[in-house]
């Protein structure tokens, strides 16, 4: 039978409930781009009521641009910047009985970390340093998951239901027209097709191989429930099964 998980990034201030019971995993907002300690505690609470994964979703201190822009920093910078958000928020999944499953960083922090090697390896080297059994996802093939692997962390390969490919297998940036994919039936479909056929067709047309364990919604595009149950029930009714990596 195949498998995939099906998470979203929450926290960022927005009302994450409707998205919930579609979820397996979450990835939880630290502070940095976006949330709070309320925030942190109230989404943390939610998610351990109804047993989803609990991630934290690190990125550029840069609230006012959501963490969508690069910043440049040091190692050691990119290294405290990852090992403060994960400290912050996984005091608060323990203070609530829980266990931190995973780290996906967010925004321009992913994005660059996707394709550079030396940010993809302070990154990972946080997240080990941190404590070396979470999970780290990422963008399918990308340079992240090569370094998540080296550093003997477990690497998990990400696509996305509700954004569109270019052809080298990057996304379309948020900046082009129809880079994200508002119909809940042309997310579903395309998560099927990443799933069970394992390539999405890139804005050009073209096909573009996808190796993913997990899938991403985002809770911040309109209608994201409607998306969410309509890409949950497409893989379910195609007998894939929706579970945590």
């Amino acid at each position: 039978m195949m498998v995939i998980d099906l998470n979203a990034d929450l926290g960022e201030g927005l009302t994450d409930a409707p998205l919930l019971p579609w979820l397996t995993s979450a990835n939880v907002a630290c502070g940095a781009h976006a949330g709070s300690i309320e925030i942190m505690d109230r989404t943390v609470a939610l998610l351990l009521e109804r047993g989803i994964c609990i991630g934290a979703h690190p990125g550029y201190q840069d609230r006012e641009n959501f963490g969508r822009l690069d910043v440049e920093l040091s190692s050691m910078q990119v290294q405290r910047l990852i090992t403060e958000q994960l400290t912050e928020l996984d005091t608060i999944v323990q203070r609530r009985g829980g266990r931190l499953s995973h780290v996906k960083a967010h925004g321009a922090l992913y994005n660059r970390a996707a394709r550079d090697p030396v940010l993809a390896r302070d990154i990972a080297r946080a997240v080990r340093s941190y404590r070396g059994d979470l999970a780290l996802f990422s963008l399918a093939g990308s340079a992240q998951l090569l370094a998540a692997r080296d550093e003997g962390l477990r690497a998990i390969g990400e696509a996305f239901a509700d954004r569109r490919y270019l052809p080298t297998g990057a996304l379309v940036p948020r900046s082009q027209p129809r880079a994200l994919l508002h119909d809940p039936d042309e997310a579903a479909t395309q998560a099927l097709r990443i799933v069970r056929d394992g390539f999405a067709i890139a804005s050009d047309g073209t096909r573009v191989a996808v190796d993913a364990q997990t899938l991403c919604l985002h809770g911040d595009t309109p209608g994201a429930a409607l998306i969410a149950r309509a890409i949950r029930e497409r893989l379910e009714s195609a007998g894939i099964k929706v579970t945590p990596p």
